[in-house]
């Protein structure tokens, strides 16, 4: 289940290039989208029960994006699906999306983010004590997305003290291999594809609208492209000189192109 735009369409095209290559059956695979702020989630969620009701174990991955996720959630609290029957991993529900829900039916489903507000570090604990005596309530939970933005403001600011300038390209050149503090006790670092290490973490909810982490990986460097779909499979990102391309075509030798 997902929401229709690019995000979902291009994660679930991958999602299903690697599960068929592990031997899924293209029959064993239903995905669906519905448009942003879709409320009425009767229908989808009873197929998705019928489905898992065949006899075959099933999961739900969903790229569901923004306030949809409430009716969603409520959607399959009202119709009894649990997560030692059909579990559901999110990959864009937080903390914040979960706390307007009654999250007692929700126990046990998944999410998969880079960061969740029960990490046990220091420096995340700092960092909520700091949200907050900013907004004075000690209730606002923190996020991905807040992390998100931390590690890219620290990444540029010591990316324009080593430029010396905050000319765009001077920076973007200066930004790479740049390290900087996480939420998780580490390092995240820019990579010369743009993207960051971190690490990757599954959380399973818990009754208070917090995440229990049931899996962390080391930090992981992120691909910029995928290798389970055709016409990026041969392609690579290199910002460096002289490359200095994002869609470099290692079979044609070329930037720019689909994969062969």
């Amino acid at each position: 289940a997902g929401t229709d735009y690019v995000y979902p369409q291009t994660t679930n095209k991958i999602l299903k290039a690697y599960l068929m290559s592990k031997g899924v059956k293209e029959e064993d695979i239903m995905i669906n989208y519905t448009p942003f702020g879709h409320s009425d989630w009767q229908t989808i969620v009873s197929d998705i029960k019928k489905f898992g009701s065949a006899g075959k174990k099933t999961a739900v991955v969903s790229t569901i994006n923004g306030d949809a996720n409430v009716p969603f959630y409520k959607e399959l609290g009202n119709q009894g699906i649990k997560a030692e029957d059909i579990p559901v991993v999110a990959f864009s529900v937080g903390e914040e999306e979960l706390a307007g829900l009654d999250t007692a039916p929700l126990v046990g489903h998944l999410a998969a983010w880079n960061y969740f507000q029960s990490v046990d570090a220091e420096v995340n604990a700092e960092f909520i004590e700091q949200w907050h005596a900013f907004t004075n309530n000690d209730k606002r939970v923190t996020n991905d997305p807040m992390e998100a933005a931390y590690i890219g403001f620290n990444a540029w600011v010591k990316a324009v003290e080593a430029a010396g300038t905050t000319d765009t390209d001077a920076v973007l050149d200066s930004i790479i291999g740049v390290a900087v503090p996480n939420l998780s006790g580490g390092y995240s670092t820019v990579m010369p594809n743009h993207h960051i290490t971190k690490p990757v973490l599954i959380g399973e909810i818990q009754a208070d609208g917090q995440f229990e982490i049931v899996q962390e990986t080391p930090a992981v460097v992120g691909d910029e492209w995928s290798d389970y779909l055709p016409d990026s499979k041969d392609l690579i990102s290199d910002w460096r000189k002289p490359m200095e391309c994002g869609n470099f075509n290692v079979a044609a030798g070329k930037c720019g192109g689909k994969g062969s």
